[in-house]
């Protein structure tokens, strides 16, 4: 019980900003972090509901929503995972070979490519949210996608070999129980998902929409994995992030594409 808490505290120290006792990285307080980082973004979806009922109570205007809704992920998690966001998109830019890459990952610099692609990210998240404010049948979807995105990129540092030799997925996957964390995430990914479709199974189409919404984060997890070890050799924090960012974005242009259609 120990560990789980420690593995929790761990967890929301790192991947949020959330203010959390600290407790020293060593194996057994990291052996489950991992296996908890989902629920972070079951906080962030908490949030974005409360905040979409705020705004119809009050009949705010869209873009209003739009900038608060696409901002809540970012100061939840700290911006971790648009870091990782930005320098993959640096670093893929680059059209350098492996190690120019992997290079630039780790560089704390910034190139050009990355800010231009998470300020395009950014945008196309607010867009998306603007249009799901106005047909907000399909919102569990975005919702739930916000923990279902972290249950993929967990999987990514436990079951993808690393990239190099040190960083933060390196000392996470050295430390975690990955066979435990593994299962933990899957399951979790299967609860969310039909948590999800339950949500939405009323809603005319909404069940077909949730399924399409599965296969496309699968998919999106297979291209991801081949672009890891094809590109870089293997999986990094920040292509984790990238991951992570990328499976969100997927989420709401489902939802918000779903709601299109209705």
């Amino acid at each position: 019980m120990k560990s789980a808490w420690s593995g929790l505290l761990v967890a929301f120290s790192l991947y949020s900003a959330v203010p959390v006792p600290q407790v020293q990285w060593e194996k057994r307080t990291m052996r489950w972090a991992l296996g908890f980082l989902p629920l972070v973004g079951v906080l962030v979806g908490a949030l974005e509901w409360l905040w979409f009922a705020f705004c119809t109570h009050f009949a705010a205007e869209t873009l209003f929503y739009a900038a608060g809704a696409a901002l809540i992920p970012l100061i939840v998690s700290g911006g971790i995972h648009l870091d990782g966001l930005c320098d993959t998109c640096d670093a893929l830019c680059s059209f350098g070979d492996r190690e120019k890459r992997l290079a630039i990952l780790k560089d704390p610099h910034v190139g050009a490519f990355g800010p231009l692609w998470l300020a395009a990210f950014l945008l196309a998240e607010a867009g998306c949210f603007a249009q799901v404010y106005a047909r907000p049948a399909l919102l569990p979807l975005a919702v739930c996608g916000f923990a279902v995105a972290r249950c993929l990129g967990g999987c990514k540092i436990v079951l993808t070999p690393c990239a190099k030799d040190s960083g933060l997925a390196r000392m996470f996957a050295d430390n975690s129980d990955k066979k435990t964390v593994a299962v933990m995430l899957v399951l979790e990914s299967v609860l969310l998902l039909a948590a999800a479709g339950l949500l939405v199974c009323t809603v005319p189409h909404g069940l077909g929409t949730a399924i399409i919404w599965a296969v496309v984060l699968l998919l999106w997890y297979g291209a991801h994995e081949r672009l890891t070890r094809r590109v870089f050799g293997g999986i990094t924090g920040d292509l984790a992030g990238f991951c992570i960012s990328f499976s969100e974005l997927l989420s709401l242009a489902c939802a918000t594409l779903g709601g299109l259609m209705l």
